[in-house]
């Protein structure tokens, strides 16, 4: 793959993964568009953690809190403060690796990347938010959030599974619909993303050990780390910085142009 579209990919990967559009929506279509690769694997598994490291430092007092209260509940001590965040973030993810683990089982990764589904997920679940983000209360945030509601936003983000749903973008609608303020229900999502995004990874780099000859890639999956890293903190700063004064209707408004056009794309 030439530097030119190893870095469109980064870009792409970057800005779109924790904004609520999509982010396996775009990556699918740059591939299509580009062709099948040898590096595919490679390059996604660096775009994925240059992201995830991206929100991890954005986020790094939460992070950091997740982490203390994972070591705790590894070691049996229940009374450390920080275990109810980590203990919240594993029920979170949950439900979207039970579901993960059924597709994959069921051989569907191939059905659902169908252009026209993507297209219909950009738009409806576009509308969704929407909706959910004018008529929900903001009366919740983050130090509020109980076992129960982590349970419901990992059944919302599981949905994200279908691409063109958009993880942050579904996973912010159940937040909302939960009551949360569209800052901690942002938070929340970008806090569920790192262990999700850490699983995604995972089976990643199991696919690529099942590739020859990932060595020569190496360099190309550096820079995609790069500048993943750096267009996903950009974006998620811009993101953070303007969501007091900025609703999500504008993400909506490019969800429902892109799945338009993809849809025309599709059926035409």
């Amino acid at each position: 793959m030439a530097y030119f579209e190893i870095l469109v990919l980064a870009i792409v990967q970057g800005i779109t993964e924790f904004l609520p559009i999509s982010s396996s929506a775009h990556l699918a279509l740059l591939h299509k568009l580009n062709g099948p690769s040898a590096n595919d694997i490679a390059l996604d598994v660096a775009v994925h953690l240059g992201s995830i490291l991206a929100v991890i430092l954005y986020f790094h007092a939460d992070a950091r809190r997740a982490g203390a209260g994972l070591v705790a509940l590894i070691r049996g001590d229940r009374t450390h403060p920080e275990t109810r965040l980590a203990s919240h973030l594993i029920i979170a993810t949950i439900p979207i690796v039970l579901a993960g683990a059924g597709i994959v089982a069921l051989g569907l990764e191939g059905a659902l990347r169908d252009i026209r589904i993507i297209g219909w997920m950009m738009i409806v679940f576009g509308i969704v938010l929407w909706v959910v983000d004018r008529r929900a209360a903001q009366t919740l945030t983050a130090p509020q959030w109980t076992a129960r509601q982590a349970l419901v936003m990992g059944l919302w983000q599981a949905v994200a599974l279908i691409p063109g749903v958009s993880r942050s973008g579904v996973s912010i609608t159940g937040a909302r619909a939960l009551g949360y303020e569209r800052h901690d229900a942002t938070r929340l999502s970008m806090l569920m993303s790192i262990p999700t995004t850490l699983c995604t990874g995972a089976v990643l780099m199991v696919d690529m050990t099942k590739v020859e000859a990932v060595g020569p890639f190496l360099a190309e999956a550096a820079i995609a780390s790069v500048f993943a890293f750096a267009a996903a903190y950009l974006a998620l700063s811009l993101m953070m910085r303007f969501l007091a004064r900025v609703s999500f209707t504008p993400y909506v408004v490019y969800r429902v142009i892109l799945g338009v056009a993809l849809l025309a794309i599709a059926y035409g």
